[in-house]
């Protein structure tokens, strides 16, 4: 009994180091993307080994890893697979709780033990700068950070257990680290998957539309520190009872050893004070005069063209923006083998947020990694060329879909905003025709939101449970009773024509179902800062689905008070059933207190046109379900 209840102590701790979910489970509903593997029935191993130690780099830095062998390796060429983090390989636990655990714990230590079991390696690697590695990061994914990746896998591909295949995954920050190895264009990288990460660093984190990430940024950067001081950042009196930090190579356990790689640490430069001082993408942030875009995937996207590694984009609905992220990185991308998964789930996939079925998500992550993996590092014919190479779910439907193009096929149908809060499909006729809002600053969208899942602070899949509370600060317009189903699948994209009493401010708009009985789910949502109305015809990136800015400051174009201004942006892509019997709300915004900062010094007042000259609607990617 005491051996069990360690156990279960020890699972509670891994919610302060990993956030990725996975379950050997189906019960969410596959009607036509393949199943992941059934891994389990044909495991090849049942156990692990473990080493650790150091390698040294071109420079002398020196990065700790651990290699995880199958149990009773049989001496067979295996591929191998690399994963770099920078929120510690694995912890470091005390005893007596270090006798009965190798600090595989939780769901990514089991997610580990699977895929290892299937007959691979694995390379865990703390990132230069960052856990038991030495070094210094002064910022995110730097260049010797790649390149630290690229002579990982010189050393991997000449060990007596490697077939010179070599792939690389990870969630997040370490998804961001797989992509920038793809850079390196090394030969023997065959496949990466890219799990819930971004793309461009400014528009998908740091300033959605223009408007800094807050929250997030504060927060992610004190998580950071209390990691390079070797202190959990989260978890309680009961965790830090369990941990005492990141785990040393037993190559090198001296204190004193120890204690200088951390020292290293003391010269990371903290992402909050980079991100408060660049408001816009083309700001120099550094002596190097560096913007933002040095550490942007979206920056070297040729480089990953220019060799044969197949990606993986995956993400989520509620994936704070990173399903966009996801989808731009697949567009822009131009191998035939790529694919992109978009399932309903958070920031790691634990859980599906689809207000039709809010519950665990059940979704074998592992096996449609190592569904990837084998056809492409193994040569498996599993089915995997045959497929379509996009897959999403549609919420509410509860079902998954597969196209050959994202986004699907679509009729563009707008909603315009109406006389006494209504939406209309037909275009308004009002010469003068206008509604009068002053900016509720206090409306927020809480804590369970997908802004928080990205930190890991999502612990349910009741997302925006309080819509009806908070929409009772906003300005909400709804559509008639839909008298058939309505299915979007796509970007919507706002169109609004509004006056403002000062210079900036931020608008957020929300698509939302309003239900029979009153209760509202919201299904998506957008934003934009005022001064970056004006659009780009040659954005950051090759291709996309909505309209690009650049968010220069060269263009900025601040609101001249009174006069009426075009404000065109996109809501976050996805996809959802819209029942007969339901109604679509737009809910318009100018604050959410939870994630954003205010970007103005009062309470706006706004004037919103909705007349035949300044005909302010939303325009619904509607999918024929006849022909879905």
């Amino acid at each position: 009994m005491k051996k069990y209840l360690i156990t279960a102590l020890l699972a509670l701790l891994t919610t302060s180091i990993y956030c990725l979910a996975q379950s050997k489970t189906a019960s969410d509903q596959n009607t036509k993307i393949p199943k992941p593997y059934a891994f389990e029935s044909r495991a090849a191993y049942d156990g692990l080994t473990i080493e650790t130690g150091y390698l040294e780099m071109r420079d002398g830095v020196r990065i700790a890893y651990d290699l995880y062998l199958p149990k009773g390796w049989r001496g067979e060429a295996l591929p191998t697979l690399v994963h770099q983090t920078r929120y510690w390989r694995a912890p470091d636990l005390r005893w007596p709780f270090s006798m009965f655990s190798d600090g595989l714990i939780g769901q990514a230590g089991a997610m580990i033990k699977d895929i290892v079991n299937q007959g691979y390696a694995i390379v865990n690697v703390d990132a230069r700068g960052s856990g038991a590695s030495f070094g210094s990061r002064a910022y995110p994914w730097t260049e010797d950070e790649t390149k630290d990746g690229a002579e990982m896998i010189d050393w991997i591909i000449v060990q007596e257990w490697s077939n010179g295949n070599v792939g690389s995954m990870g969630v997040s920050y370490s998804g961001t680290t797989a992509e920038f190895l793809s850079f390196n264009q090394h030969p023997n990288l065959k496949a990466v998957v890219l799990m819930f990460s971004l793309y461009d660093v400014y528009e998908d984190i740091a300033y959605p539309g223009g408007v800094f990430h807050e929250f997030f940024v504060n927060n992610w950067g004190r998580f950071n520190a209390k990691l390079d001081e070797n202190k959990l950042p989260r978890g309680g009196l009961l965790a830090h009872a369990l941990v005492k930090g990141v785990r040393r190579s037993e190559a090198e356990q001296k204190r004193k050893t120890f204690k200088s790689a951390l020292e290293d640490h003391q010269e990371n430069v903290n992402v909050d004070q980079i991100a408060r001082g660049v408001q816009y993408r083309d700001q120099i942030f550094n002596e190097k005069n560096e913007t933002v875009d040095v550490f942007s995937p979206h920056t070297y996207s040729e480089k990953i063209n220019n060799c044969e590694t197949a990606v993986y984009c995956y993400s989520g609905w509620w994936d704070g923006d990173y399903q966009h992220a996801a989808v731009k990185r697949y567009m822009n991308l131009s191998n035939p083998q790529n694919k992109l998964l978009l399932g309903p789930w958070e920031h790691g996939g634990q859980y599906n947020c689809s207000p039709a079925n809010p519950s665990k998500s059940g979704f074998s992550h592992v096996g449609e990694i190592l569904k990837f993996f084998d056809f492409h590092l193994k040569g498996v014919e599993n089915g995997l060329s045959e497929e379509a190479p996009v897959h999403y779910f549609t919420m509410n439907e509860e079902a998954w879909k597969s196209a050959n193009i994202w986004p699907p096929e679509s009729t563009a149908t707008k909603l315009y905003l109406g006389d006494q809060n209504q939406l209309s499909f037909n275009a308004p006729t009002e010469a003068t025709a206008a509604d009068s809002y002053q900016v509720d600053t206090t409306a927020r969208t809480g804590d369970h939101s997908r802004w928080k899942s990205l930190i890991g602070m999502l612990d349910t899949p009741h997302v925006y449970p309080d819509r009806e509370l908070q929409d009772q600060k906003l300005l909400c317009y709804d559509s008639p009773v839909l008298e058939s189903d309505l299915l979007i699948s796509g970007h919507p994209i706002i169109k609004l024509y509004l006056s403002s009493d000062q210079t900036d401010g931020n608008f957020h708009v929300y698509l939302e179902e309003l239900k029979a009985d009153g209760s509202v789910n919201l299904i998506t949502e957008g934003l934009l800062r005022g001064i970056h109305r004006k659009l780009s015809e040659e954005g950051p990136l090759e291709r996309d689905a909505v309209p690009q800015r650049n968010y220069f400051e060269s263009d900025i174009a601040p609101l001249v008070p009174g006069e009426v201004s075009e404000l065109i942006f996109d809501l976050l892509p996805t996809s959802f059933l819209f029942k007969k019997g339901s109604r679509i709300r737009i809910a318009l915004a100018g604050a959410d207190q939870s994630h954003f900062r205010l970007m103005h010094d009062s309470k706006p007042n706004w004037k919103v046109y909705r007349n035949a000259e300044y005909p302010s609607h939303i325009v619904l990617p509607v999918v024929d379900t006849q022909n879905d």
